[in-house]
């Protein structure tokens, strides 16, 4: 263990944007502990950057469960006695593409358990998490968040995703809010349709293209924005 290195948290990570963003902050020099649900999958995605020749771990997570999450910060102390960056990226689309596009069909049980890991998800993993960051005075925070939850732009089309993004981002305010007398600065981010699982074979970007302003906002600089939304590396509107 190399204690000068920053410690990282991709969570979701075995795939897509949590996959690439492990990647590139790995490349920076970051400790990154990738994060799954399916901890086999999370092993898979793991020895695939460590044969890249990665500094990169796994560690089960599932965010629904305050449990896990706390079996997570218990590891992450034991390990390396901090935290340095945490991107909150797991979520779920269940209504994307679906009968439920529309608001008028969405049924109740598919917003609660969108909210229970597009939102809940990231309260329990960032309230597990924080302490490790308050004790070195130091932290970055990322949500991974969607133009889909602007209320600038708010439109018709997969209600509960939305609805759960645009909550998402309230609870970046408030987090940055709490935390504007710490060193821990707390973004969300938009990542723009990316070539994913959950973006289909039509998205215009790649993954690489879509974690770009995620792993920016993961390594600003002291001093930097705390509390807004970004896409290309520009504050945009809520």
């Amino acid at each position: 263990m190399n204690p000068t290195k920053k410690v990282a948290v991709v969570t979701g990570a075995n795939r897509g944007l949590g996959f690439e963003a492990s990647r590139q902050l790995a490349k920076q020099g970051y400790q990154v502990i990738i994060t799954s649900r399916d901890e086999s999958k999370g092993k898979t995605a793991a020895l695939q950057l460590q044969n890249e020749g990665l500094d990169v771990i796994s560690h089960p997570l599932d965010v629904t469960s305050e449990e896990s999450s706390q079996k997570l910060a218990e590891f992450i102390r034991q390990q390396f006695g901090k935290l340095d960056v945490l991107v909150n990226n797991a979520g779920i689309a269940l209504d994307l593409r679906t009968e439920e596009d529309s608001i008028f069909n969405t049924k109740i049980d598919t917003l609660q358990q969108t909210l229970e890991t597009n939102l809940y998800g990231v309260l329990r993993v960032t309230q597990a998490l924080v302490p490790l960051m308050k004790e070195q005075n130091y932290g970055r925070i990322v949500n991974v968040s969607s133009g889909m939850g602007q209320l600038t732009n708010m439109q018709a089309g997969a209600p509960a995703y939305r609805i759960s993004k645009t909550a998402l981002n309230a609870l970046t305010r408030i987090l940055s809010s709490e935390l504007k007398d710490t060193n821990i600065l707390v973004n969300s981010a938009c990542p723009g349709w990316v070539k994913t699982d959950m973006g289909g074979p039509e998205a215009p970007r790649t993954p690489e293209q879509g974690v770009d302003t995620i792993v920016w906002l993961a390594t600003l600089p002291d001093g930097s924005a705390s509390g807004g939304i970004f896409r290309d590396r520009q504050l945009i509107d809520w």
